[in-house]
């Protein structure tokens, strides 16, 4: 199990981690974070409520609420980054984009963690995440990762025989699929592709896809934040984001298009591929039939997504939040994560079937106690991709560039990509040339 509890005994000789007990004051600890995609009474609170119940039975003296931010994830990081700066919020873990990690621990804004917090069961690519500059900030709540969502329906009708996409599906696989459908367009079909890539941060999560499947190990910045790519692999990347986006294969809407957009594009048919995180998956199956819908692998390299929690260094309940924290990331949560939809963080929840959630009150159920998810489930009751297509997809996961002015990268990253979905595209070099001066401006180079 993650050892946080650890961090609430002892130190493991880091004077900066988590507090201890003794420390703490009995109260209400506040856990700050964006919105749970399971819904209303999701799967989230339902684990902060399994662990009031513990405290209750135990009488510590301390209870757990949950707070939803409001608005986008760039919303949000600005009013914890406001929060946590002024002191004008009293929250004690916070859940991070793990695209904020390095941003909230230079600024001292989270406490360091003793270095055995995570253990072998968290997902190496996962685990990653939770690191500023070898030292530990957070632990890894749920993770994300880039999905291919397809029209079963629409390659049958369509006369393709395998309606089936495996791993290993390129993108030339494809386009070919795509001009067999625009030979045969089924009712309602319009274009092959929808994504997200309206001027925020799925433009940017979808460059850098592109970007790593053009050049093998490509990396914007090193460990330290500090820029490292040259104009050569960003001409690279910007050519396979083209071929990615060009319009006889891509939703016009798409180019305007965030999360919610793309997979109403796709839902009522006018696409029969989408780029989506895993919560689509349960969302799309409450409409449509395995026969109709299938996941796969995204052809190329697919970026990691997912939120991480971490203990605010000016709260005053530091050791018993890291407790909570244990409880929340603990092999028996994450499965309750993943059978909820979202994707977990351990290995132990795609792989251990002895593994299951007893904290969640589990699918959503009719007034007369049948279920009414209808989310294809195997054996063990996980969604039925998730050992097969979602735990590999995550092992090979690449992360988007780790800097504590990740906020200024994306914006300029999204921005100086913008030019290339205008009536007249400059050329890849001459993009390169740009992006290379732009973002040379917002990141630190190596001396």
């Amino acid at each position: 199990m993650v050892l946080l509890l650890g961090a609430a005994a002892c130190t493991g000789g880091d004077p900066d981690a988590a507090r201890s007990p003794a420390a703490d004051v009995p109260g209400e600890i506040v856990v700050a974070s964006g919105r749970d995609v399971t819904g209303k009474n999701g799967i989230r609170q339902q684990l902060i409520d399994a662990w009031n119940r513990q405290q209750d039975k135990e009488n510590t003296g301390y209870h757990a609420r949950l707070v939803e931010l409001p608005g986008s994830a760039d919303e949000q990081r600005s009013q914890l980054l406001g929060a946590l700066q002024s002191g004008s919020a009293d929250y004690d873990v916070v859940n991070l984009d793990v695209t904020w990690v390095p941003e909230f621990a230079e600024a001292g804004l989270v406490a360091p963690l003793p270095r055995d917090t995570l253990d072998g069961d968290v997902i190496g690519s996962v685990a990653a995440t939770a690191y500023w500059k070898d030292r530990v900030y957070a632990v890894p709540f749920n993770t994300d990762v880039g999905l291919l969502y397809y029209r079963r329906d629409y390659l049958r009708a369509a006369g393709i025989q395998q309606t089936t996409l495996e791993a290993g599906t390129t993108w030339t696989d494809l386009r070919d699929l795509a001009d067999t459908l625009d030979a045969h367009p089924p009712k309602g079909f319009e274009k092959a592709w929808t994504t997200q890539l309206a001027a925020y941060e799925g433009r940017t999560v979808n460059a850098v896809e592109a970007f790593a499947s053009a050049t093998k190990d490509f990396a914007l910045t090193d460990a330290s934040g500090h820029y490292t790519a040259s104009r050569q692999e960003l001409a690279d990347g910007i050519a396979e984001l083209r071929r990615r986006t060009e319009k006889p294969y891509t939703l016009d809407h798409a180019f305007a298009s965030d999360e919610a957009a793309s997979l109403s594009d796709f839902a009522s048919g006018r696409t029969a591929f989408l780029r989506q995180w895993p919560y689509a998956y349960g969302t799309l199956h409450q409409t449509f039939s395995a026969g109709q819908v299938g996941v796969a692998p995204l052809p190329g390299r697919a970026v990691l997504g997912g939120q991480n929690l971490a203990v605010a260094r000016s709260s005053n309940r530091a050791g018993k939040a890291a407790q909570l924290i244990a409880y929340l990331t603990d092999a028996q949560s994450e499965r309750c994560l993943l059978d909820a939809g979202f994707a977990a963080t351990r290995t132990s929840a795609y792989t251990d079937d002895h593994v299951r959630c007893a904290a969640a009150g589990g699918a959503s159920a009719a007034p007369t106690g049948e279920s009414t998810d209808r989310t294809p489930r195997d054996a063990a009751g996980r969604p039925d991709y998730a050992r097969r297509i979602l735990y590999p997809a995550l092992t090979h996961a690449v992360p988007r560039p780790r800097t504590p002015l990740y906020g200024a990268f994306t914006q300029t990253f999204s921005t100086a990509l913008g030019r290339l979905f205008t009536a007249d595209p400059p050329s890849d070099a001459t993009l390169a040339d740009s992006l290379d001066e732009a973002l040379r401006k917002v990141l630190p180079r190596r001396s």
